[in-house]
């Protein structure tokens, strides 16, 4: 038996909000689409560049106030990224603040606009540790 990961789903209050986390501060790309005018649902997928096979997919229900919580959450989405630095720069002059600064050159924490924790890690090997990341206390919780 053969098993293949297709994608994480997550929950959003707001999709452009969401889009604009997701795709201008993360860097990922809208892939597919689908209105569902019958379940009253619209789910967005999105996925890093060049890595179309391995999807994010937004599901925003219409007519719901209803935050997701309990056994529909899980643990975080995890990003390699390639200098984890300015992308913590970037998110952070977004006003996103960054709840675990990657004080070891290695490995951040974030979260979406629907309260998604969001690791994001160095590809190979960490940077050099340097301020002011390296005095950086955490932010609310991860």
């Amino acid at each position: 038996m053969k098993v293949k990961y297709l994608h994480t789903m997550v929950r959003v209050k707001d999709i452009e909000v969401s889009k604009n986390f997701y795709c201008n501060l993360l860097g990922l790309k809208e892939i597919r689409r689908n209105e569902n005018e019958k379940g009253q649902f619209t789910l967005i997928f999105l996925a890093a560049p060049n890595q179309e096979e391995v999807a994010i997919e937004l599901t925003y229900n219409w007519n719901s106030d209803e935050i997701y919580t309990g056994g529909r959450n899980f643990g975080h989405l995890a990003f390699e990224v390639d200098d984890i630095y300015t992308i913590c720069d970037r998110i952070k002059d977004a006003g996103v603040p960054i709840n675990r600064p990657p004080r070891d050159g290695r490995m951040a924490f974030i979260r979406s606009p629907d309260d998604i924790s969001i690791e994001l890690l160095q590809k190979g090997a960490p940077l050099q540790i340097k301020e002011p990341w390296k005095s950086m206390e955490n932010h609310g919780y991860w």
